[in-house]
C-alpha cells in the first residue's frame, strides 16, 4: 500500500508507542470512576454527541474512545486484556507508526459517523482489531470461554458473518455509520479479507465433503 508508506513516513516520529495500553488504562479508569458516587455520571461527559458538540463540547469528538464496554467488573477486565492483546500484537507486527494510523483513520471514520447519525462508539473500532488479528494469524487459537481452544480464522468468521447481519437489520444511515467504523480495516485488509475468505470457504466445502 503506496499510500500508507508514505502517510507512514510522513508521520516520522510523531506517533504513541504502546497505544493500546495507554487506551485499556484510560477505558478502564472511566469505568472506575463511574463506580464511584462522586464521579457517577464520568462517562456522560465523554461520549459523542453531536448536539453538545455543536454547542462547544469539543472535548467528545475525541473522548469517545476512552468510554469502557458496557459490562461486569469481570467481563470488562477480560474485554480489556483483549484488547489490549490484540492491539499490541497488531503493533508487534506492524510498527507503532502504523498502528497509530489504523486506530486514527478508526477515530476519523467514528466521527464522520457520529455526525451523520448523531453519536459514535469505540466499540466497532476496538472490535475491528479483531478482524485484523484473524487475517494476519489465522492459525492463533485462543481459550473461548476459557477452555475451549478456537482458531481465530473461525472467530473472525463469526464477527464477519455478525456485521454483515448489523449491515441487513439497521436502517440505511447506521449501516454507513457502521461501514465507516470499520473503515480501517477495510482500507488495510479488504482485498485480503476477501481472498482469505474464499480460501477459507473453499477449505470449508473440502472438509465437509469428506464427511460425507
Amino acid at each position: 500500500m503506496n499510500w500508507l508508506n508514505k502517510l507512514e513516513r510522513k508521520l516520522g516520529r510523531h506517533y504513541i508507542p504502546n497505544l493500546m495500553k495507554y487506551l485499556c488504562f484510560a477505558m478502564l479508569g472511566v469505568f472506575v470512576l463511574d463506580y464511584l458516587p462522586l464521579y457517577r455520571s464520568a462517562s456522560s461527559l465523554l461520549y459523542f454527541n453531536r448536539e453538545l458538540i455543536l454547542r462547544g463540547e469539543i472535548w467528545r469528538l475525541i473522548t469517545f474512545i476512552f468510554l469502557p464496554p458496557n459490562s461486569s467488573i469481570l467481563w470488562i477486565l477480560f474485554s480489556l486484556y483483549f484488547y489490549y492483546f490484540l492491539g499490541t500484537a497488531l503493533e508487534q507486527r506492524w510498527g507503532s507508526a502504523r498502528f497509530n494510523i489504523y486506530y486514527a483513520i478508526g477515530i476519523l471514520g467514528n466521527i464522520l459517523s457520529g455526525f451523520i447519525v448523531g453519536v459514535a462508539t469505540n466499540e466497532y473500532l476496538n472490535l475491528s482489531l479483531l478482524l485484523a488479528f484473524a487475517v494476519l494469524y489465522p492459525e492463533h487459537e485462543i481459550l473461548l470461554f476459557f477452555f475451549l481452544p478456537v482458531k481465530m480464522r473461525w472467530i473472525g468468521w463469526a464477527w464477519g458473518a455478525y456485521l454483515i447481519y448489523q449491515l441487513v437489520i439497521l436502517p440505511v444511515p447506521y449501516k454507513l455509520s457502521l461501514a465507516l467504523s470499520m473503515l480501517p480495516f477495510i482500507l488495510f485488509f479488504g482485498k485480503q479479507a476477501w481472498l482469505q475468505l474464499r480460501m477459507d470457504f473453499r477449505r470449508l466445502l473440502r472438509w465437509i465433503n469428506l464427511r460425507r
